[in-house]
């Protein structure tokens, strides 16, 4: 139940972030809407790591050195999401962007990416998947 409540929380948030920085992006411009989104991010999240005496942080030399970029895929994520919900709107936005993730989680979990382990999927993920897709065009009509 944890799980799919901070899948929830990530969900909501990732929403607000992308209209508040499509708003901050209006005013300053794109790019430096994601500097400032990633500064504000990194604070608070060594704010928190530090409030909470984390001290796993140390770990890091374990961390295979290619999933250490993966925290640029955010400012790839924050230009593509402003970009999109000032040309398609916040719902058809989102809307897509889902559909995004879960066609690479999906390829993740049928292909063991990562080191994830592999799943089989069934009809009933292909249907669902199919659902979405409908959802997105029928929203863009």
């Amino acid at each position: 139940m944890k799980g799919i409540l901070f899948a929830l929380f990530g969900g909501i948030f990732i929403t607000l972030q992308g209209v508040a920085n499509s708003r901050i992006s209006q005013d300053i411009g794109t790019w430096q809407a994601a500097t400032i989104t990633q500064m504000t991010g990194f604070i608070l999240a060594v704010v928190l790591m530090v409030s909470f005496r984390d001290r796993t942080w140390q770990n890091f030399k374990r961390v295979k050195p290619m999933y250490l970029f993966g925290g640029t895929f955010a400012a790839v994520v924050i230009f593509s999401n402003v970009t999109a919900i000032h040309k398609v709107g916040v719902t058809l936005t989102i809307s897509a962007l889902l559909i995004a993730q879960l066609s690479v989680a999906f390829l993740t979990d049928t292909c063991g990416w990562f080191g994830v382990t592999k799943q089989r999927m069934r009809l009933p993920q292909f249907i669902g998947i199919g659902m979405m897709v409908a959802g997105v065009l029928i929203l863009s009509m």
